[in-house]
């Protein structure tokens, strides 16, 4: 019967890990694709490296490193590396926590530093001329929006990719737009992170679960 747990409870976190495995190598991918492609870069001047990109990729390896020491370590039922999973899974949840907290804490400070960074872009962008496939322009139209808060931002006739219809110009600023829909969303962005969360304690469940089976079997 302990034999059946064990086997039973090996496979569902290899799977579960197999799963996030192919989330991470996901991510990976679009976060190369937007690397290559220059989209959503230089967003924060200050900070180059903070890009849309990075974060995917950075994202995207950490995701993959953790499943695949979940993967190897039910499957060969070593306790090493399912002690390392737990250990990183834990790691990652006290810091989603912390940070949590400080950006409930510095919630307005920090929307004061972003938007600062976005008109910083934008006056960049506008000192160097850039054409029509620059960030701001695949910004502007992916979400219909002008400028960081409204098309007076840009301090000079509005470029094509603010145009609605002929004529016609987007009213809503970018960043605003964004800010709007992260609140009028907040329920359902808590409930993914909630649920993101679950998953996780469930992991590290699941991995100190087999580990204390392996360490029991191998005492008898």
């Amino acid at each position: 019967m302990a034999k059946n747990c064990l086997r039973i409870l090996k496979y569902m976190l290899f799977f579960f890990n197999l799963l996030f495995w192919i989330c991470g190598c996901t991510i990976l991918a679009f976060g190369i694709y937007f690397l290559v492609n220059n989209h959503f870069t230089e967003l924060f001047p200050s900070i180059p490296s903070l890009s849309f990109s990075n974060v995917l990729i950075v994202t995207g390896s950490i995701i993959m490193v953790v499943s695949f020491l979940g993967c190897m370590g039910a499957i060969k039922e070593n306790k090493c590396l399912l002690m390392s999973f737990f250990s990183l899974l834990l790691f990652i949840l006290l810091t989603e926590v912390t940070l949590a907290v400080l950006l409930f804490i510095y919630e307005a400070k920090l929307d004061a530093i972003i938007e600062e960074q976005l008109h910083s872009s934008l006056e960049e962008h506008i000192r160097k001329n850039a054409t029509d496939s620059s960030i701001w322009d695949q910004i502007q139209k992916t979400l219909k929006c002008c400028g960081v808060k409204n098309g007076t931002d840009w301090k000079q006739s509005l470029p094509q990719s603010c145009k609605e219809t002929p004529g016609h110009y987007f009213k809503e600023g970018c960043y605003m737009k964004v800010k709007d829909w992260f609140e009028s969303n907040f329920i359902h962005v808590g409930i993914i992170t909630i649920v993101i969360s679950v998953i996780q304690v469930l992991g590290m469940s699941f991995s100190l679960t087999l580990y204390c089976q392996i360490a029991k079997m191998a005492d008898n």
